[in-house]
């Protein structure tokens, strides 16, 4: 079997663009990045950069980035040397700040109401609308609430809140079990 034969030339481009691939990535792993290849001698510790590097004309000189763990005693003089020159506070010295004093804004306090108990109960919302009078039983009313209607005698419980306690022929009173509330419910017409 014979790989790649066939084609003399496709071959030879393969080959070539295979070792062009492998220099890329073996710059790139072991010697990438510019660092290495700069056509300027690296300084020694001791020198100073600019006379390593020539200055370019209106240009600011910046000097490249070393792995040096030497103290540079210049470097930390100039920074020692400067001066802080902002337009408010000193950042760098330990002084509270005064802040100045605020006029009290006067506020009106409510006038001290009496305490007042719990709110009254719910209203009992049931209507009184007739009664039934049969001979030998007790009477009975009609109660409605909405479009139910309710039919009850005294004692009755009425929609497992309202227990029905006086029936009298112009009005019935009403016990709400739930609050304790007693409300009496007059006759109504219509």
């Amino acid at each position: 079997m014979k790989v790649g034969s066939e084609n003399r030339n496709k071959t030879i481009i393969a080959v070539i663009l295979l070792v062009i691939a492998a220099a890329f990535i073996g710059n790139a792993v072991f010697g990438g990045g510019g660092t290495g290849s700069s056509s300027t001698p690296a300084a020694a510790p001791g020198t100073p950069v600019a006379a390593t590097i020539p200055p370019r004309k209106g240009k600011k000189v910046v000097a490249p980035r070393s792995l040096d763990p030497t103290l540079r005693y210049d470097w930390l003089k100039a920074s020692e040397d400067k001066k802080y020159e902002g337009n408010s506070r000193n950042i760098f010295r330990a002084e509270a700040e005064i802040p100045q004093p605020v006029a009290p804004v006067a506020v009106q306090q409510p006038a001290e109401q009496a305490p007042q108990g719990p709110p009254p109960p719910p209203p009992i919302n049931l209507k009184f609308f007739g009664f039934a009078n049969n001979a030998g039983e007790p009477k009975k009313i009609f109660l409605s609430q909405g479009e139910d209607v309710f039919i009850a005698r005294e004692g009755d419980i009425v929609d497992r809140r309202y227990r029905v306690v006086h029936i009298s022929p112009t009005s019935v009173e009403i016990e709400d079990v739930l609050n304790n509330n007693r409300q009496s419910i007059p006759l109504t017409q219509g």
